[in-house]
């Protein structure tokens, strides 16, 4: 309830005599004795969900849920599985569907698999978004995306090809194989390539993957280069794969040999910055995006959140392409900007 409405009025009613009071009196007396919560002042629970916590990135995204949620006065429930479990992910979508949230944003890690579990929140009437990677469109009202895919992949190979040069061979190092936002920023990357840069060769027919596990990253790492030696880049494609991408780099004495770029956080990634073993490498900043997904499902529950642009708090005006709300365009960060960021 809200402030004023947590009162309780402790009356002793004598009533001796029912005849004489009557009973539409009576029952008067306890509903005047008992104030009716309203509607629309009732707190809002809006539960967000990553891929897993415990990591830099989706730490950091909780920081900016909760600082929408103090700013709009809503009660924001941030918590998600250990590891990237996506049946870990749809039991605690249900466990949030049997309190009665509010809205539910998801960070999937299985398009596919949270569905059921996204659809089955919507049919209870529970507001339901994906944020930083989707489902399949059905099972959800709006994906907050933090870039397009495409610009996210442009930036990605820009750099590499400054580090390897248009005729350079790489491989690709994922976290989860059935993660939309990475397969897609992979699949740009690689049509990108073909379009700007088609002397450029990747060297396996799959990407590899850590399983979101960073001593993972950085053994398939040294085993990879070892297997391939003619390998001259690496993109790591999430916060987790590339700092234990640089650990491999590091371990298997490449340093200078082989060039790594990928997606992580600068707070992350300014130790191998400053050892020179990532000289650039991308992404947005998860605070906003956290943020933004908030703003976004408090306007969805209030029936807002249109095509068009809307108002998120310090971030002004922010964009909605049919059912995606877009946070931005990425950021480069290398040894001259890396300090002037805290996530």
């Amino acid at each position: 309830m809200q402030a004023g409405h947590n009162v309780v009025i402790r009356e002793t009613i004598r009533c001796y005599d029912w005849k004489t009071l009557g009973i539409s009196l009576f029952l008067a007396c306890l509903v005047s004795c008992t104030p009716a919560e309203p509607v629309g002042e009732r707190d809002v629970t809006i539960g967000v969900m990553p891929k897993l916590i415990g990591i830099d990135f989706f730490n950091a995204v909780e920081r900016g849920a909760l600082e929408a949620a103090e700013e709009l006065g809503v009660t924001v429930k941030y918590d998600g599985p250990p590891t990237n479990d996506v049946a870990a992910q749809a039991q605690m979508v249900e466990t949030w569907i049997h309190r009665g949230y509010d809205a539910i944003a998801v960070a999937p890690n299985d398009p596919d698999r949270i569905a059921p579990a996204l659809t089955k929140a919507r049919e209870k009437g529970i507001a339901v978004l994906t944020f930083d990677a989707d489902a399949v469109s059905e099972a959800r009202e709006f994906f907050v995306n933090q870039a397009t895919y495409a610009a996210v992949a442009h930036a990605l190979v820009d750099v590499m090809v400054e580090g390897i040069g248009e005729q350079g061979k790489y491989v690709i190092l994922t976290g989860s194989l059935t993660a939309a936002n990475q397969n897609l920023w992979i699949e740009e990357v690689e049509k990108y390539t073909r379009d700007k840069y088609p002397h450029m060769v990747n060297l396996r027919d799959t990407p590899l993957a850590s399983e979101e596990d960073q001593a993972k990253a950085t053994q398939v790492t040294i085993d990879s280069l070892k297997a391939n030696p003619e390998i001259e880049g690496i993109y790591a494609m999430t916060s987790v794969a590339l700092p234990g991408a640089a650990e491999g780099i590091r371990k298997a004495d490449a340093v200078g040999k082989v060039f790594l770029t990928g997606l992580s956080t600068p707070n992350t990634m300014k130790p191998y910055v400053d050892d020179g073993i990532v000289q650039k490498f991308v992404l947005w900043s998860p605070v906003d995006l956290g943020y933004l997904t908030v703003h976004a499902a408090h306007r969805l529950l209030h029936g807002e959140l249109v095509p068009g642009s809307i108002e998120a708090g310090r971030l002004g005006q922010i964009q909605v392409m049919g059912d995606v709300v877009l946070l931005g365009a990425p950021v480069t960060f290398d040894a001259a900007n890396i300090d002037q960021f805290d996530f």
